[in-house]
């Protein structure tokens, strides 16, 4: 992404803020009190264009409830900038947007001063996990680097697995063999020393 003059000022000031240490880029949670986001909708209704992208409010006005929806947003967002490190600082609304794939598994997008601020970091992907009940909302991301990404687990050949077993518990019952014949060994001489003595 071509890093523009205003974006290249919003990294700076976040790098001065020193919320990056260069090891696992983060995780962050946020809780949300759904009436909250009720009362503050139904008292300023046009809070919802500036916080929530287009398809953030399409999808929430699609819902019974869409309060829920965009309080779950809310808390995404805010759980999102913290796995970056950053908080709202810098960055706008919807530079963080929550998007769905077609499980309708919840999807942190990135745009703006958050898409590029988590390229300077090296991270690849933000997972993120929302749930509510009907008091609160919480959402949760973690934030993935490349060195960070668990790698699939190769698959062992059966058979080399097999021997390795065999190898193994071959080489025990050998350790015990030689552990048995010394043992033996002593006793026929405590035997053999005994019946000297009595002779």
């Amino acid at each position: 992404m071509r890093r523009t003059k205003k974006t290249g000022q919003a990294i700076k000031a976040i790098q001065r803020l020193d919320v990056t240490d260069g090891s696992l880029a983060g995780l962050g949670v946020d809780i949300i009190e759904i009436e909250r986001m009720e009362r503050v909708i139904s008292r300023t209704p046009r809070i919802v264009q500036r916080i929530f992208s287009d398809e953030e409010r399409a999808y929430a006005q699609k819902k019974t409830h869409p309060h829920v929806h965009y309080a779950l947003f809310f808390a995404a967002k805010e759980a999102v900038l913290k796995a970056l490190g950053t908080g709202f600082a810098g960055m706008g609304f919807t530079d963080v947007e929550v998007g769905h794939d077609r499980r309708g598994r919840p999807l942190a997008l990135l745009h703006g001063n958050a898409k590029a601020w988590a390229q300077e970091q090296g991270v690849v992907e933000v997972q993120l996990s929302l749930s509510y009940t009907h008091q609160v909302g919480v959402a949760s991301a973690v934030a993935i680097k490349e060195e960070n990404r668990p790698r699939k687990n190769t698959r062992r050949d059966p058979n080399h697995e097999l021997m390795q077993q065999f190898k193994e518990m071959r080489s025990m019952l050998d350790d015990m063999d030689a552990r048995i014949s010394r043992l033996d060994a002593a006793e026929t001489t405590e035997d053999d020393g005994g019946r000297h003595e009595a002779s």
